[in-house]
């Protein structure tokens, strides 16, 4: 038997600071409402209409102490005799006086001072609150960070409930234990994996990816010998990624791999905010993300370093546990994590660039192929005059059908001829109706037999001498990309860019837990890299939903997705839901996506996250989607004051006289009615600097708030 290859190297950081992996295990998880972190969370308890607040609590408690020792001390001082009546009562004569037990008579003077203390504490401690102020201000400081719910993270308030207990180190619960496979009998395998958890040799990815293929396992019980042998055999590298990472090189997020959750911020603890998230800390996770997420805010706002950076981190992090794939597409130095972090970075228009993209997104289909490629080069065109000839302007779904048609009736034909779709200079010449080109691809058509091949060219040059015919300006469009630059990118020959290059990225490969970051040309190239950006889009969009291993949680993430979405990609994002895919896209304003498509862009995604700065009138858009709620509002009138007599009168003139201010009477008038959430107003000025507006929603359809929160928290 050959010897088992090396382990892969340990990660050079610790994966998180503070608890080891058997107390990060050990710690409370309970069930919450969405976007809650879960690890130590605990609960708030149900809403207390009667709650005293802050001020009036203390200021009740400071006056009832102050009450109770002026009693104390009228009493100590002989004011107050009904209070020693009970002392001269119950205590026997034989006691009193100067020939009697004087020790027992004063042994009994203070047990009865000390029950009277007892008793004047108890009655103004009640009258004056002091058991809330212990609960609420008290007992938390006492608990301390390692106390029951204080590690960081946990959510704490005051006024809640102990977290739930944690599993017991040692007992037949503790997960560091591997209780799940010791169940079923293989003690060898879970002491080895428990050993390497006391040894320091397993970190949190070790535990869930070593965890989820003995769920894969649990449905194919044939796999169990396998298993046992590669645990026992590699220990906590045990089914490590194909990278060989068994973490990332630097963690910018706190991340909780058994919930797939990364921190986000922190809800504020005040009104404005839902009673159950005031306090709480905010989170995302797959099951969030599959319902898609929009960021919206300005430049500098904290987008991608508070927002998107920890979401493809946690990703990437799942994608090591085989739980997900994720593109981060984005412009060189976005900030989207290091080279180190991926298993394939794209630098398109970088001549050093290790890898290639599929400009075909690896199908076999010329039908789907051209419909991608129609979306990205005409989705976004705006109507009106375009063209020689008087051809009409693109834009509308009409339109990209037709692009769709003649760009499939090019395609179509050179993938039968030569085997594989045409590169980007041939696709332009083919575009631009150059004779050569059309005639060698019909010659190379007639060679192969191919008759339908050649009735579809027969069509496209038809359709080229109409008025209106899309090839001009798909020509145009495809022309973007046939530049100097992007020279040798888009391989279609399946060699890659060098002889000894990878095969291109499709998204297709999604099927795998891949760590793709795309890096955009965006200085010089703005309109490639929007172009490329739609295609990535649509590539995606197609390729996620007609996955057959949906398992993975595949998501794309636009790290600048300006002038991205179509009608067609926004309909396509909310299909998403059902194939355990989504995508994340920061905006820095509504203005760039086309007017239309905002308050639809807006709906299609579930989870929204406004920044401070935005403009009013992107705050309308989300104030509308975010609708309304009844509240309780006051309404306070002062009306002049004529009451009482002549003399009354007489001193309030004369009040006015020197003040300038007329007496008046105050009304309060207390109605239910119906304000918005987040007005736009709100949105656009009182969201505070390093804060934002979110909402999040599950593909099982619960859906939170909109939270206040601090990013980065």
């Amino acid at each position: 038997m050959p010897p088992a290859p090396p382990a892969p190297p340990m990660p050079r950081q610790a994966p998180s600071a503070g608890p080891s992996l058997g107390e990060w295990l050990r710690a409370p998880r309970p069930e919450a409402d969405p976007g809650i972190w879960r690890y130590g969370h605990r609960p708030r308890p149900p809403e207390d209409p009667d709650r005293l607040g802050d001020r009036q609590l203390l200021g009740g408690a400071a006056l009832a102490l102050v009450c109770a020792l002026l009693v104390w001390s009228l009493n100590y001082n002989g004011y107050i005799p009904p209070l020693m009546w009970p002392l001269d009562w119950f205590t026997p004569d034989s006691w009193k006086g100067v020939s009697g037990d004087v020790d027992a008579f004063i042994a009994a003077a203070y047990a009865y001072y000390a029950l009277l203390a007892a008793l004047l504490a108890w009655g103004f401690g009640k009258i004056g609150h002091w058991g809330e102020i212990w609960r609420r201000y008290v007992r938390p400081r006492l608990r301390g960070p390692g106390g029951p719910g204080g590690p960081e993270g946990a959510g704490g308030g005051a006024g809640r409930p102990a977290a739930p207990a944690a599993a017991p180190p040692g007992g037949p619960a503790d997960p560091a234990l591997w209780p799940q496979l010791r169940a079923v009998g293989e003690h060898a395998t879970a002491d080895r994996l428990t050993a390497e958890i006391h040894g320091g040799r397993m970190n949190d990815v070790d535990y869930v990816r070593i965890d989820r293929a003995w769920q894969a396992v649990r449905a194919r019980y044939e796999q169990l010998p396998a298993f046992t042998e590669a645990v026992l055999d590699r220990g906590a590298a045990a089914f490590v990624h194909p990278s060989g990472d068994r973490d990332l090189p630097v963690r910018a997020a706190r991340h909780d791999l058994l919930t797939g959750q990364v921190r986000l911020g922190a809800a504020p603890d005040e009104e404005r905010n839902p009673y159950a998230y005031r306090g709480a800390r905010l989170a995302l996770e797959p099951a969030l993300l599959s319902t898609s997420m929009l960021v919206v805010g300005p430049s500098a706002a904290g987008k991608t370093s508070r927002v998107v950076r920890p979401v493809v981190e946690s990703l990437a992090l799942q994608a090591l546990t085989g739980r997900a794939a994720v593109v981060a597409v984005g412009t060189a130095g976005a900030g989207l994590g290091p080279d180190e972090a991926y298993d394939v970075v794209i630098r398109l228009g970088d001549p050093g660039s290790a890898h290639d993209l599929d400009l075909y997104g690896g199908t076999d289909d010329p039908d789907e192929a051209a419909a991608v490629l129609a979306e990205a080069m005409v989705g976004d065109a705006p109507g009106g005059p375009a063209g020689p000839g008087g051809a009409g302007g693109f834009g509308g779904e009409a339109d990209t059908r037709r692009a769709a048609t003649a760009l499939a009736q090019l395609i179509g034909p050179h993938r039968a001829a030569h085997g594989r779709f045409p590169s980007v200079p041939e696709l332009r010449e083919l575009l631009d109706g150059v004779p050569v080109a059309l005639a060698a691809l019909r010659q190379a058509c007639e060679a192969a037999g191919d008759g339908a091949a050649l009735r579809e060219l027969d069509a496209r040059e038809r359709q080229s001498e109409r008025p209106g015919d899309p090839g001009p300006l798909l020509a145009d469009r495809i022309a973007l990309l046939d530049r100097p630059a992007f020279a040798g990118f888009f391989d279609t020959g399946g060699t890659g860019r060098t002889g000894g290059a990878p095969r291109p990225f499709a998204m297709r490969d999604l099927a795998h837990p891949l760590r793709v970051r795309i890096d955009l040309p965006e200085r010089g190239h703005a309109e490639a890299s929007r172009l490329l950006a739609r295609l990535l889009l649509a590539q995606f969009t197609a390729c996620a939903r007609d996955r057959d291993e949906r398992s993975l949680f595949a998501c794309l993430v636009l790290d600048d997705a300006a002038h991205t979405l179509t009608p067609a990609s926004v309909r396509a994002v909310q299909r998403l839901r059902t194939a355990n895919a989504g995508v994340v896209l920061a905006l820095r304003s509504l203005d760039e996506v086309p007017e239309p498509l905002r308050a639809a862009a807006v709906g299609a995604v579930g989870c929204r996250v406004v920044l401070s700065g935005v403009s009013t009138w992107d705050g309308e858009v989300f104030a509308q989607a975010w609708g309304r709620e009844w509240v309780k509002t006051e309404d306070v009138t002062h009306n002049p004051d004529f009451s009482g007599g002549a003399l009354r009168r007489a001193l309030r003139g004369i009040r006015a006289l020197f003040t300038g201010v007329r007496a008046t009477t105050r009304s309060v008038t207390v109605r239910t009615v119906q304000r918005e959430r987040w007005s736009a107003s709100d949105l656009a000025h009182k969201v505070p600097p390093g804060h934002a507006v979110v909402s999040l929603t599950t593909v099982r359809g619960e859906a939170s708030p909109p939270v206040l929160a601090r990013l980065g928290e």
